[in-house]
């Protein structure tokens, strides 16, 4: 249930053809209903012309949760797109892609960077911080972070994994200019270290599985590092929408629902869910699963003063690293406008609002 599960999960596309990807809707499934009640969040609107595109990230985590629950039959068209990475869906938001995406609390933050924005943060996701790991390579001789020293390290660029990489050299007093930094996909990262070519490798989700499967092994991790704060952005069109502001709030309620009914028993058919998606034995997905939510109980609540905070501490450690262009305000892309429907909503619920 957790965003750290999706990242390098199935399709990979590049920057280049994320948007015209969504365009052909390679990635696209459908869930629909003409019912006008909404079932989530008690609201009687007629949202049965409302479509919301959302992205998700490695495999459609989401969608199989609501499923799960029973919970998928909205009142409104969800058009799902899958991405390789948070990165790529603002990159489809800022095109007009889609009009929801979620994400660490680092693609935002590039984006900004990168000029216009045309996205708002209008939600947040609790989640775990597992499966951010450094790792070395099988046959590397590598056994802590300080001995990466003159050594290629290969990261996943303007992501979680770049900011714990970083912190991690910090704690070990080495620097960027002590390694070879090499930027890689997930999926090219775990064959670089397989092949010898990097020593480690800085990554997430299924990555990280994939390469201790074939031997790695963890010498740093993310888990204390990480806020556990994912960003829920939209298009700024959607702000505009009374419609899809309906859809949206009622998609986020029976979001938590879903997550809750998993976590209250019903572990094992989102671990078979899982299993399926990603080509791991059930057992494991059922063990990570479990301590996911351990850890944090997943859960969708409405901004505040401290998630932005964290996330602008994050933006100033990668401007102090070069790199960002230019140093980013984060507030400027975040906005309450959802905050009181949306607790309004959980709280008819019965659901957390923090």
């Amino acid at each position: 249930m957790s965003p750290l599960r999706r990242p390098s999960r199935l399709i990979a596309l590049t920057a280049a053809t994320a948007a015209l990807a969504l365009a052909a809707s390679a990635c696209a499934s459908h869930s629909s209903s003409t019912s006008t009640s909404d079932v989530a969040s008690g609201s009687s609107a007629n949202l049965s012309s409302v479509t919301l595109r959302v992205g998700v990230t490695g495999w459609n985590d989401l969608q199989a949760a609501l499923q799960i629950a029973g919970l998928d039959n909205t009142p409104y068209h969800v058009d799902w797109s899958v991405f390789s990475g948070g990165n790529l869906q603002l990159q489809a938001l800022q095109s007009g892609a889609l009009d929801v995406a979620n994400s660490s609390e680092i693609p935002p933050v590039f984006a900004a960077a990168g000029g216009t924005v045309n996205f708002k943060v209008v939600a947040v996701q609790k989640a775990n911080t597992l499966l951010q790991e450094l790792v070395a390579g099988k046959n590397s001789g590598i056994k802590s972070v300080a001995a990466l020293k003159g050594q290629k390290v290969g990261y996943v660029q303007n992501t979680t994994a770049q900011y714990f990489l970083d912190k991690l050299l910090v704690q070990a007093g080495l620097t960027w200019k002590d390694i070879t930094p090499v930027p890689l996909t997930p999926n090219d990262g775990v064959a670089a270290l397989n092949s010898g070519s990097i020593a480690a490798f800085a990554s997430y989700g299924n990555s990280i599985i994939t390469a201790q499967q074939q031997g790695a092994t963890e010498i740093g991790s993310g888990e204390q590092i990480l806020s556990g704060n994912y960003p829920w952005e939209v298009s700024n069109s959607l702000l505009g929408n009374s419609g899809q502001q309906a859809a949206l709030i009622d998609l986020f309620v029976r979001l938590n629902k879903a997550y809750a009914y998993i976590r209250d028993g019903h572990q094992q058919a989102y671990a078979q869910a899982t299993a399926t998606a990603t080509h791991e034995p059930v057992s494991e997905a059922l063990s990570q699963n479990t301590a996911d939510e351990a850890e944090v109980h997943t859960r969708l609540v409405p901004t505040s003063d401290a998630a932005i905070a964290s996330e602008q501490s994050v933006s100033d450690v990668f401007s102090s690293i070069g790199a960002l262009p230019k140093p980013v305000t984060v507030s400027s892309f975040w906005t309450t406008a959802l905050d009181a429907a949306l607790t309004k909503a959980l709280d008819a619920a019965g659901e957390p609002t923090s």
